[in-house]
């Protein structure tokens, strides 16, 4: 049966006693139609060999840890598509209920109501089935079975009431408070920020319980949003011994013999172009023009040579998934002496790199690209500044002090404008967003927040990295090796449905019938770049899309409109590129991928734990930058600005403080003026007798009512009313709710 597993190459490749595949396992199963025992399993299987059938035992233990099987109480194996359920992650939300996101991509997201949400926590990987849908029209979920809890340890508030301690955690989508036994309160004290760990998850008839293990102390300390945020989604931050211990045996310069057989790119003028406040350099860029076509090198510091598979680095470079970027902090992926020197392209140092050579056409098509073992020495660290004004602007005096480089940057900024036209053929999205930056003062006093300006310098860099992660994909595939893929998927059907309701109350159509194309979204901005309503469109048309993840097949990216992405320009900082430097250097050394050190299952597991630590790094720096500014609007309550409705909901309207790009809510009982009503399909509030509208993309003139550091919240009213003076209502505890339970 093992031999007919039409999977077979793929096990060989992986295993020198190849097993049956997952996908083998399940069809069996599947034409059974009836849970199995092991023993009947091996039996249709024609597994007879005491070690194929132990191996056996792992992976059918595997598919259940993954949510492919169900273990009945019965000890027999049934297939999830059989018992109709679905595996995913739940997401929480402040209010109490929740979301599952299937594992399926293809399959929409079920509705978790509050009292299903009682027994789970955000993150936490479990089996549902639908029980019907709600009022509002959503598939409903109902929990079968929690697979995996996701939160060990959490962050919150201690708190000493009537008796009964309890923890109420910081992160807004755990919406249940930890009970804490007298003995396990130690020496905190009402009021503090303090770290609980979990000693018992919850059920529907109980609270979680915990022990608190750290007092972090007073919430208002200067650094503390980032404790709080570190700890709060579990991010590692510190280095174990061994960690320590191995980076100390590295040099701050390459090893001679390291260079040997490597292609010498030393005396190319590679440059790295990057913000003024880099400190490490993943990626490097060189650009000629030979007559007939371009020739572009894209090097990327190689990590991998120095990261290998199951030593201490890499085993913590797994745990982290990512570096995590907070306002003028940085949580490193890995150690400083890699991450910001020996991996780092610095100027004038010999380094190691992975470089993508890509002989490209006068109309942007790819004619040829190869991967190479490399050693460079950059021959200018240059900013997007400097760079934008040498090329753009054509500042005389830059252009002169980079003259011996300045033709190579002119042919980067012409191949730019050749990528470009490309792009826009394809039919790629282009959503204009506004990212900030916090400027700090004495004790992370924020001075100012403003925003980060995109120039032309910025945008070349972004279409040579999509280009070399583009032959990257396709080496990939090409050499059927498993590696991460970057997957953004189609939107989901009921995405698009709404979207069309809501541009049909504009005038306004999306082309593509049931399943649009990237190209149509990029149609459509481009027929409302001048209506005054082009920032709302453009919001809905960004909250139709679906999140990107990472894949150990290739999807395609529909945002970028291309069948083949992958990452491979940012080792130092996202795991995923290190994985894909890993198989590149296989497949170059090896000439083929057997024998690489990962099969397709241990690469779907690690695409699945690197999605998570990327949206745990969002998460994260999202808590600390809504902090921060938080925390910059205290001493602003009373004062009044204008801004932009970025989103109108049933509860209420969020705006955008212009120049300060800050965000707050509109309370849907501060509109004291009439009876509002949500118009879901036009995004808008409308009033029951004025008719008055407030939609995305208006402006408007607000007051600042309330700052909430706790909730990280800032509460608006309109200037003309006289809501901000009423007293707010004494928060009421999560625990409350619950607490009659134990």
């Amino acid at each position: 049966m093992v031999s007919k597993d039409p999977h077979y190459a793929r096990e060989a490749a992986n295993y020198e006693n190849p097993i049956p595949s997952r996908e083998l396992i399940l069809s069996v199963l599947n034409d059974e139609g009836k849970p199995l025992k092991f023993t009947r399993i091996i039996s249709l299987l024609k597994i007879t060999e005491p070690k194929l059938q132990e191996a056996v035992g792992f992976r059918l233990r595997a598919m259940v840890r993954d949510g492919q099987l169900l273990f009945t109480r019965r000890k027999q194996y049934l297939s999830i598509e059989k018992a109709d359920l679905t595996a995913g992650r739940v997401v929480g939300h402040a209010d109490g209920f929740g979301f599952l996101i299937p594992d399926d991509k293809t399959v929409d997201d079920f509705y978790l109501s509050e009292r299903q949400m009682q027994r789970v926590m955000h993150g936490d990987k479990v089996l549902v089935n639908m029980m019907g849908f709600d009022r509002r029209g959503r598939k409903e979920g109902s929990i079968i079975r929690v697979l995996e809890h996701n939160s060990k340890q959490l962050v919150g508030k201690y708190f000493k009431v009537d008796g009964v301690s309890f923890v109420e955690p910081d992160n807004s989508r755990i919406s249940q408070s930890i009970f804490v036994p007298k003995a396990n309160i130690g020496k905190a004290k009402h009021g503090q920020v303090v770290v609980v760990s979990i000693t018992e998850y919850p059920t529907q008839r109980s609270n979680a319980v915990g022990k608190i293990t750290e007092i972090l102390g007073e919430h208002m300390a200067p650094g503390m949003e980032i404790d709080i945020a570190l700890r709060s989604h579990n991010l590692p931050f510190e280095w174990p011994e061994d960690v320590i211990a191995a980076s100390k045996k590295y040099s701050k310069y390459v090893a001679s013999h390291t260079k040997k057989s490597r292609l010498d790119l030393r005396k190319t003028p590679l440059v790295t172009i990057d913000g003024e406040d880099a400190r490490d350099f993943d990626d490097a860029v060189y650009c000629e023009h030979t007559g007939k076509h371009w020739r572009l090198l894209v090097a990327i510091a190689d990590v991998s040579h120095y990261v290998k598979e199951n030593q201490a680095l890499d085993k913590e470079a797994i745990e982290r998934g990512t570096s995590v970027y907070f306002p003028d902090n940085v949580i490193p992926m890995l150690p400083k002496v890699l991450s910001n020197g020996l991996c780092s392209l610095n100027p004038k140092l010999d380094r190691l790199c992975m470089v993508c050579e890509i002989h490209i056409k006068d109309d942007g098509s790819v004619l040829s690209y190869q991967f190479h073992e490399a050693v460079m020495h950059s021959a200018a660290r240059l900013t997007y500044t400097d760079m934008a004004a040498m090329v753009v602007d054509q500042d005389a005096p830059l252009r002169k002090k980079h003259k011996k480089i300045i033709q190579h940057l002119d042919n980067l900024y012409k191949l730019y404008h050749v990528l470009k036209k490309q792009r826009q053929l394809r039919g790629a999205i282009n959503f204009e967003t506004t990212e900030t930056q916090i400027k700090f003062g004495e004790n992370r006093k924020i001075e100012s927040i403003h925003p980060t300006e995109r120039n032309d310098a910025h945008k070349l860099i972004e279409e040579c990295m999509i280009l070399a992660n583009v032959c990257a994909a396709k080496f990939l595939e090409k050499h059927k090796i498993p590696a991460p893929h970057r997957s953004h998927p189609e939107p989901k059907s009921e995405k698009i449905k709404d979207l069309r309701e809501f541009l049909g109350g504009l005038g306004l159509s999306l082309a593509g019938g049931e399943k649009p194309e990237p190209i149509h979204y990029a149609e459509l901005m481009n027929q409302v770049v001048d209506r005054q309503d082009a920032h709302l469109v453009q919001a809905v048309l960004l909250r139709s899309l679906s999140q990107a993840t990472y894949t150990a097949e290739p999807t395609g990216h529909f945002g970028l409109s291309l069948e083949h992405y992958a990452h491979f320009t940012s080792p130092i900082r996202r795991y995923p590129d290190l994985l894909v430097h890993r198989a590149i250097r296989h497949i170059l050394q090896n000439k083929t991928s057997k024998g690489f050190a990962y099969s397709f299952e241990e690469m779907e597991r690690l695409c699945e734990h690197c999605s998570i630590t990327e949206r745990r790094a969002e998460d994260a720096t999202r808590d600390v930058t809504a902090w921060l500014k938080c925390e910059y609007m205290l001493d602003k309550v009373g004062e009044t600005f204008k801004g932009v409705i970025t989103t109108a909901t049933s509860f209420g309207i969020f705006i955008e403080l212009d120049d300060i790009y800050i965000e707050g809510l509109i309370h849907i009982s501060a509109l004291a003026s009439d009876y509002y009503h949500f118009d879901a399909a036009k995004h808008q509030l409308v009033g029951e007798n004025t008719h008055k509208r407030y939609r995305v993309g208006d402006s408007i003139e607000i007051l600042v009512s309330r700052v909430d550091l706790d909730d990280r919240k800032v509460d608006f009213v309109l200037p003309e009313t006289d809501s901000q003076s009423e007293k707010p209502k004494k928060k009421k505890s999560k625990y409350n709710k619950r607490r009659k339970k134990r």
